[in-house]
């Protein structure tokens, strides 16, 4: 094994109905010496796993919700709302769980999911991200429209008033894209990186206004798309062909701007309600650094990362691009800010290279650890959790 060098933070990862009803969670997370929580406040739809639970081993989240009231002064007037989690049966499930959590000596961080909804992308298809064939992503909202833009901003806000937090995880603050879907998914493998970049691109009325006004014909770039994504899929293109190489420098430019534009409009909108309303807590944003990432972690620039406390790489896959994504953030990333490796223990990590896994992560410039996830693994999991933990810092 690799020494481990210190990292500064390690934060586990739950959700609500982990910790309401289970008198034992608290004491199994401070046993394996985990003392910062990220509990879900706003999430996406799931169906979960409790193996640890004493009332239940599997909980059906069967849509996005705000796990906390839903206030109608705050929502009525908005087109675009959310709503409350009717599968756990407490009026407040984050603050619940708050209360529980630091009355046992934890600190706790808001885990909030911003721009992914199928319930939201179903019933406002205009909303939702589309790719070049017209196809709509139910599950994810393009942050190009005000619309969305207000909902997240709100979302977050409303996630996190009047509670005392430590922290806030702030996931999804951008665009989702091919990937990263959450339905009964059968679209793995279908679609290597350079097809599913080219999927990624939303094309909604608002996006192609955007490339409108910087000059493009909206209608070419469509085609070009389309024909990119058709040549891919001949093998004319390298499976993991540049954007540049694919739709030109100029177009790729103009697209990828427009979409960072949108991004960090919404981010600062994000961050201004957060730090009004929770200005002594950290923050921490889920990215890439690679420019085109979507997903639950789009694409993080030197910019994003100087607004944040931390910027938080997914890194549940052991292999040399994740400690390469690794390093690229620690790169970009400011003096002061963190970088945290998002470790999963949950198959198919392999708990017997696990620990060399996350020595090489933190080796590349990794200094916090995020762990995922303290719910949904069982004993033996739980304990390889504990490992990763127990790492000196």
């Amino acid at each position: 094994m690799q020494r481990v060098p210190a990292v500064s933070r390690v934060v586990g990862y739950a959700y609500p109905w982990d910790v309401i009803g289970d008198p034992g969670f608290a004491d199994r997370v401070g046993s394996i010496g985990i003392a910062e929580v990220a509990v879900a406040a706003s999430y996406h739809g799931t169906r979960a796993a409790t193996p640890m639970h004493p009332q239940h081993r599997f909980v059906n989240a069967a849509h996005a919700a705000l796990y906390r009231p839903v206030r109608p002064e705050i929502w009525a007037e908005r087109s675009v709302q959310p709503v409350a989690a009717s599968w756990v049966p407490v009026a407040d499930p984050f603050e619940e769980s708050v209360d529980v959590l630091q009355a046992n000596g934890i600190a706790v961080h808001a885990w909030v999911v911003l721009a992914h909804s199928a319930r939201i992308g179903a019933a406002r298809p205009d909303l939702a991200v589309r790719n070049c064939f017209g196809d709509s992503y139910s599950y994810a909202l393009c942050v190009a429209h005000p619309e969305v833009r207000d909902y997240v901003t709100t979302l977050a806000r409303e996630a996190v008033r009047d509670v005392d937090l430590a922290g806030v995880s702030v996931e999804s603050c951008g665009q989702l894209g091919a990937a990263h879907n959450g339905a009964h998914e059968k679209s793995d493998g279908a679609y290597g990186p350079a097809a599913q970049r080219l999927l990624s691109v939303c094309c909604c009325g608002r996006c192609r206004r955007a490339w409108t006004d910087a000059g493009l014909d909206d209608v070419n770039v469509v085609n070009r798309l389309r024909s990119a994504l058709r040549r891919v899929q001949d093998g004319d293109y390298e499976d993991d062909a540049t954007m540049d190489h694919l739709v030109g420098a100029e177009c790729a430019a103009v697209l990828l701007d427009a979409r960072l534009a949108a991004q960090d409009a919404t981010r600062a909108d994000v961050l201004a309600g957060l730090r009004d309303l929770v200005p002594a807590a950290r923050i921490t944003l889920h990215g890439h650094p690679d420019p085109w990432a979507t997903g639950p972690s789009p694409a993080v620039t030197a910019t994003a990362s100087a607004q944040v406390d931390a910027v938080l790489v997914p890194a549940w896959v052991d292999a040399p691009a994740t400690r390469d994504a690794i390093a690229a953030a620690r790169r970009q990333a400011p003096d002061r800010g963190s970088v945290g490796a998002y470790v999963t223990a949950l198959p198919p990590a392999d708990p017997a290279t696990i620990d060399d896994h996350v020595a090489a992560l933190i080796a590349a410039g990794a200094d916090e650890l995020h762990l995922y996830h303290l719910g949904l693994v069982n004993r033996e999991r739980l304990a390889v959790l504990g490992r990763l933990a127990s790492l000196p810092r």
